[in-house]
């Protein structure tokens, strides 16, 4: 079984699923990582050199492979990944694997997320705190149809620990 974790960035996909894998002994992937060392290039320069649209097409491509090669992985997405083509579709169907959503207020990741922009490519032109509220708002809006199609939805306002205690609470 393999389980995946998305939401929105800054969602904490990352942190929460090594800890996850830690806990559960699993083997820990996060897709943005596999594409950055597959393509020798960060997600910033993809998107410069390349654009959204190959982005998305490689995003999808390596998490084919990712799911066909690992068993009992933790696999983070980006988070688009499950908004383009029809990943959350092929996802929730797959039956090795169970998705989980990481459901976090607007507030904390705006907290999260104002310190972080130079690094995420979708919200680096974004200059003030309210513009970045309005911007997640939107977005997070829009993305919402396709993460609460997630088998699993968690509360992940919380500590690390605290939310990876409830996942594990809810898988078994």
């Amino acid at each position: 079984m393999n389980i995946i974790l998305l939401g929105y960035m800054a969602s904490g996909k990352s942190k929460i699923g090594l800890e996850l894998a830690k806990t559960l002994s699993f083997n820990f992937k996060d897709l943005d990582d596999v594409i950055q060392l597959e393509e020798k290039k960060s997600i910033k320069e993809i998107f410069n050199d390349s654009g959204e649209l190959y982005f998305r097409e490689k995003e999808k491509e390596y998490l084919h492979k990712v799911l066909e090669s690992c068993n009992n992985t933790i696999i983070s997405l980006g988070g688009g990944t499950p908004c383009y083509y029809n990943t959350m579709d092929e996802l929730v169907k797959n039956p090795n694997v169970k998705t989980l959503y990481l459901n976090v207020s607007i507030p904390v990741l705006v907290t999260r997320l104002k310190n972080e922009k130079l690094k995420r490519p979708i919200i680096s032109h974004i200059e003030t705190d309210a513009l970045l509220t309005e911007f997640i708002s939107k977005h997070l809006f829009e993305r919402s149809l396709y993460y609460n199609q997630a088998e699993y939805k968690v509360n992940a306002n919380g500590s690390v620990n605290n939310v990876v205690e409830n996942i594990v609470l809810q898988l078994f």
